[in-house]
């Protein structure tokens, strides 16, 4: 991406909000310093297997932001969390931490964070829908945690 003023814009058609599923990430780009909104985007991964479904949300965002440096998530959320991964030939550092904030950070570059609400795998459409959009409100002051609350989409799996 260049930073000499020229900006893309890529909407979403209307048509993605009927066609969400888990493995779905619906990210709001706005790359400028004011943002002002507290999350970015949201990812539904489709299980809490970082190394099954990191490396497709890297290389999608990779398409739009450009390389990605780091990701951190929820050292408690996610099955066997490496340091690192290698995505498309280049090494993607991984930091973990027991926060339990129900986001991933990604980082372009050495600064440009951009923060995405992590949509529970278990939740149904309609929920993840509802997060989703939400999550995408540029005006959103709402957090991840409670974006999961007012959906009722929830941090654990239902009971089986």
């Amino acid at each position: 991406m260049s930073d000499s003023g020229s900006r893309m814009t890529r909407l979403l058609p209307d048509a993605v909000h009927d066609t969400v599923r888990p493995g779905t990430a619906v990210v709001r780009l706005e790359t400028t310093h004011d943002r002002q909104g507290l999350l970015d985007g949201a990812w539904w991964p489709r299980s809490r297997d970082v190394t099954a479904e990191l490396p497709a949300l890297i290389t999608a965002l990779t398409e739009y932001l450009g390389p990605i440096t780091r990701v951190g998530l929820d050292a408690d959320a996610w099955e066997r969390l490496p340091t690192r991964m290698t995505v498309d030939g280049r090494v993607v550092h991984i930091d973990s931490s027991p926060v339990g904030d129900d986001t991933v950070l990604v980082t372009r570059g050495e600064q440009d964070l951009f923060s995405l609400l992590v949509i529970p795998p278990h939740a149904t459409p309609e929920a993840a829908r509802a997060a989703m959009t939400e999550a995408v409100r540029a005006d959103s002051a709402t957090r991840a945690e409670q974006i999961l609350i007012d959906t009722g989409t929830g941090r654990t799996a239902p009971p089986t």
